[in-house]
């Protein structure tokens, strides 16, 4: 038995926003409950409602800038620049800006749409 799995087509995750989501690894893509890892693109204007996670979650971004709302701070992060963000804390993403925002996103444990608790 192989001790490594190399994901080669993750999962797109169907939106109506324009939204790019790829699942590499997590509840969807490889069963995995623990944590999940995904590559994303947030077009220009793109928001989301505010939600309060039941999960940790990492972001990472690559190119553009995204918006956070943290319990009423408004926070923008640039290329090569991460956040952590507590699980049950309240949050909005956005990308505001008239660029894409290219990002990784990591949930500890996975992401799973019934603990995002959104708005």
């Amino acid at each position: 038995m192989k001790k490594y799995l190399i994901q080669k087509i993750p999962f797109v995750v169907p939106t109506n926003d324009g939204k790019l989501i790829e699942e590499h690894h997590g509840l969807v893509s490889t069963e995995n409950k623990d944590i999940s890892i995904a590559h994303m693109i947030a077009p220009p204007k793109w928001s989301e409602p505010f939600q309060t996670p039941e999960f940790e979650e990492y972001t990472y971004i690559i190119s553009g800038k995204k918006q956070f709302i943290i319990e009423n701070e408004t926070i923008v992060l640039e290329a090569g620049q991460s956040i952590k963000i507590e699980a049950n804390t309240r949050v909005q993403y956005s990308n505001p800006f008239d660029e894409p925002c290219e990002y990784i996103a990591i949930c500890k444990p996975a992401f799973d749409f019934n603990k995002v608790h959104r708005e």
